[in-house]
């Protein structure tokens, strides 16, 4: 099997109970084989340990990169003769020979009993291609360039940027049901304090029912927020692959994940050095320039050798075991073969020429990701520093709401309306933060330090 290094990668320490079962054909069909038994805290850290374990994506880029080994194996072989042995061991008349008994002496004294015969044939062959123009080395060569575009595609900077992206998804649920849980709150207490209001007449019905009407409202607000946890919580643990009896949910709080203290230009450059989608265009193009030699390589002489080493024997007969052996070489030289060699070489010209138009379409690619991610981070820090502010401003707008309407100097609607004020800043506040951490990720993925 494989061994890669995982240099680079999250090493945190995860609980084995929630990998996935061993056998990845195992089709549950009784619920309680699906029903969810525990729900697991767990931190990004620990996330992105568990993608690089279990993410079938990145098994199967695994796997491909094994298959091209054995490719290359395969490949190399043709350095090495071949050695083929073949036995054959007949029992019959020969045609030839009841002929000729048939017509001499012999046939009087064996009468109508002709004599069978039991053969046995062994022959050793070792061949080996002197001369191939080329195609060897250039197969040779293909194989290796394919097992290193495999390696490059190794699915671990993209899983890591799902991951990270899922988790902040997975944290704004999380704080979305804590916003509503304290709208629904804030909602309880203003009604509770139309009521009293009311009862001591100085409050009206009127104030009463807007305050029922916005529970109401932050009630439902509620309900959606724990579908959307729940949804956020399945789609990273498909991601990470998990068993089918373990939820998880997120243990970090939300906060500022960093800071990226490049420039953008320095952060272009980085890309461009590092970033496996240019070597892969790169290494793609080295590919079908091996496959033109090839191409090229059928119409060119062949030279092959071949040394072959006989036994045989007639059981039937008075004489020992025969032997004896032969050796050619052989040379082939394809003069015509329709068109179909020219055709192969086009077609692996045109590969190349797709490889370089590729190349140059991913350098602006990436240019522009890195682009992008370097303006959003800037303009999401600015805003996280803004929704602090704000929401410090909406608290104690909310305090002194609830403060003049209990003194009778202000309406249910300025408290219902601080509420709200407070609900959708702290809301902006979580976005802000997750958003400048979900472009903090993106940043490091399209202008990674190291692969």
């Amino acid at each position: 099997m494989l061994v890669l290094s995982n240099i680079g990668l999250s090493m945190a320490q995860v609980p084995n109970k929630l990998d996935p079962s061993s056998n990845p054909l195992l089709f549950p069909t009784k619920p309680e084989e699906i029903t969810i038994q525990k729900t697991v805290p767990i931190t990004l850290e620990q996330a992105l340990e568990l993608a690089i374990r279990n993410n079938n994506d990145r098994k199967v880029s695994l796997l491909q990169v094994e298959r091209s080994q054995e490719a290359l194996k395969e490949a190399q072989a043709s350095l090495f003769p071949s050695v083929n042995i073949s036995t054959s061991l007949s029992y019959g008349q020969n045609a030839t020979n009841t002929l000729l008994q048939q017509q001499t002496i012999l046939n009087t004294a064996f009468g109508n009993n002709l004599p069978n015969t039991t053969t046995f044939n062994t022959q050793v062959q070792l061949s080996y291609d002197l001369y191939t123009s080329g195609k060897r080395t250039a197969t040779i060569k293909q194989a290796e360039y394919q097992l290193w575009f495999d390696k490059l595609g190794i699915k671990s900077s993209s899983i890591r940027l799902n991951v990270k992206l899922y988790y902040y998804n997975l944290q704004q649920a999380d704080e979305q049901v804590r916003v509503f849980q304290s709208s629904v709150m804030n909602a309880q207490a203003s009604l509770g304090d139309a009521i009293a209001l009311e009862r001591a007449g100085v409050g009206t019905r009127f104030d009463k029912l807007r305050s029922q009407v916005n529970l109401a409202n932050a009630q439902q607000q509620l309900t959606k927020a724990f579908a959307q946890q729940l949804i956020a919580r399945r789609q990273l643990a498909t991601l990470l692959n998990l068993s089918q009896l373990v939820n998880i949910s997120a243990a970090d709080a939300v906060q500022i994940a960093g800071l990226w203290n490049k420039t953008l230009e320095d952060s272009i450059i980085l890309a461009y050095q590092n970033r496996t989608e240019l070597k892969q265009q790169v290494v793609q193009r080295n590919i079908s320039e091996q496959q033109l030699r090839q191409a090229l390589s059928s119409s060119s002489p062949q030279i092959s050798s071949n040394l072959n080493y006989n036994l045989l024997d007639n059981f039937d007969d008075q004489v020992n075991v025969s032997d004896g052996y032969s050796q050619s070489i052989q040379a082939t030289w394809n003069l015509f073969g329709g068109g179909a060699t020219r055709a192969k070489a086009e077609q692996a010209r045109a590969n190349i020429a797709i490889a370089e138009v590729s190349f140059s379409e991913q350098l602006k690619q990436v240019r522009f990701q890195v682009e992008q991610a370097f303006y959003q981070q800037k303009s999401n820090l600015d805003n996280v520093q803004t929704a602090n502010a704000a929401l410090e401003l909406a608290r104690e707008a909310l305090r002194l709401a609830r403060l003049r309407f209990q003194s009778g100097v202000a309406t249910q609607t300025d408290v219902i309306n601080a509420e709200n004020d407070l609900t959708t800043t702290e809301g902006n506040r979580v976005t802000a933060v997750l958003d400048y951490n979900r472009s903090l990720a993106q940043l490091e993925r399209y202008a990674p330090k190291t692969h």
